[in-house]
């Protein structure tokens, strides 16, 4: 039995933890806090944890290769970031005429361009509905598809052959050819079914070619084989898992976002970690997080 060890909590208690990475350069975790307005980091090597107060709700973001500001997606739109001053500078809002919708989800692929996917969070038309988005590496914006309600679990495979991606409510995960040079996505097939209840969060995939998901409401994270099977179910003692990333020096410790935003009193009163990050060491390897341009 593959054994995944906790090795390390941080109490942040985040109504909405998100949208976790590495960063190999300043050696922490970094996070958000969407519906608390933070941006949240912890460095393993001294076990500080710092967080950041923002003037709108950061729902993803990805660090840059030739720019010491974050690339963020805010519930409005794209923008530069630049997380000392706290200036942005505004890139593209995509969906501003849809009122109800925000930023949900994303990641850069590993030619450098910036995906984001939204979220119906209030609805206000019968035809109202969320799409993911690429931005390009000249600032342009393309849209790829359309009639999401939350668009979630943006991943590649080791070589970009392959795109997952979910619409939480449908409790799957879709898999799509994905050419690399286009960004083009073409043959959407079923990858996995989540249980009844629990909706499919934020995800990442390993060296090994394996996806691990957070299952919003299942109250665990998922490895999932490339054809599709399940590989192994890492346990956690809350019910709303968000997202995970692999870090470390390593990139074999496993940090799982999660979440209090909608549990009762009594909900918390039995998981006292909702909220919080949890760090486990694996057997596994991740892959180094892609950053834009």
């Amino acid at each position: 039995m593959t054994q995944l060890t906790l090795i390390d909590r941080v109490p942040c208690a985040n109504q909405l933890g998100e949208g976790v990475q590495w960063n190999h350069e300043d050696g922490c975790f970094w996070w958000t806090d969407i519906h608390g307005k933070k941006l949240c980091r912890y460095k393993l090597a001294t076990k500080q944890f710092t967080q950041l107060d923002l003037p709108e709700r950061l729902c993803c973001f990805t660090f840059a290769k030739n720019d010491a500001r974050l690339l963020a997606a805010f519930e409005s739109g794209f923008a530069w970031f630049d997380h000392n001053t706290g200036a942005i500078e505004w890139i593209a809002k995509p969906e501003a005429h849809i009122k109800g919708n925000r930023s949900n989800d994303g990641r850069c692929d590993r030619q450098g361009r910036f995906w984001m996917g939204t979220i119906v969070e209030n609805r206000t038309s019968e035809t109202q509905s969320a799409s993911l988005y690429c931005l390009q590496k000249d600032f342009s914006v393309t849209q790829h598809f359309s009639g999401l309600m939350i668009s979630n679990a943006l991943c590649w495979s080791p070589d970009s052959r392959k795109l997952y991606h979910a619409d939480s409510p449908s409790h799957s995960i879709r898999v799509y050819d994905f050419d690399a040079e286009s960004g083009e996505l073409s043959n959407p097939e079923i990858f996995a079914h989540t249980a009844l209840g629990v909706e499919p969060d934020g995800a990442c995939v390993d060296a090994d070619g394996y996806v691990w998901n957070a299952q919003w409401g299942g109250s665990q994270v998922v490895r999932y084989a490339p054809d599709g099977s399940k590989n192994l179910a890492l346990d956690l003692p809350v019910t709303q898992p968000t997202c995970v990333a692999f870090g470390g020096e390593q990139l074999n410790l496993l940090a799982v976002t999660s979440a209090r935003v909608g549990l009762t009193d009594l909900a918390l009163n039995q998981q006292p970690h909702a909220g919080d990050l949890f760090i486990f060491a694996t057997p596994f390897s991740g892959l180094t997080e892609s950053r834009f341009g």
